[in-house]
């Protein structure tokens, strides 16, 4: 592991919000849309079922966190001593794959103003943000 103090697992492309979706969005815009075999299904139902037993859901706890006008940009990283939660991913990784949806990696130890924290991650405002489209 790097320095770095937070993880993200995040689209390549820009969502029509302007930000880069999430590993847990795009799985979840597969499944939504039926693009998911059955054991691929199997696998994301599971998978969201058990982060949804054991990870603090923000926009629950705090339903305004993602709100585009007032905090623009918002997206959630781990924390980089998350590892449970972080090696759960690759399981996510190999669903988006043979769907060609990208999806990287990327770490930072400041990636923005945190506007939510929890014992596992925090949401952010990315710095660079100024009212246009979010920079990461």
């Amino acid at each position: 592991m790097s320095d770095a103090l937070y993880v993200r697992f995040q689209g390549t492309v820009r969502s029509p919000r302007g930000h880069f979706p999430g590993v847990f969005a795009l799985a979840n815009g597969l499944a939504r849309a039926g693009q998911l075999s059955d054991e691929e299904h199997r696998f994301w139902r599971a998978g969201n079922d058990w982060f949804n037993a054991n990870f603090a859901n923000p926009s629950e706890v705090d339903p305004s966190v993602y709100d585009p006008e007032l905090n623009p940009g918002a997206v959630a990283w781990f924390k980089a001593a998350s590892l449970e939660l972080i090696a759960r991913v690759d399981g996510y990784l190999k669903i988006l794959a043979p769907h060609e949806v990208a999806c990287e990696r990327i770490e930072s130890s400041d990636p923005g103003k945190i506007i939510y924290e929890d014992l596992d991650q925090v949401v952010v405002i990315p710095w660079a943000h100024d009212g246009a489209e979010p920079l990461e």
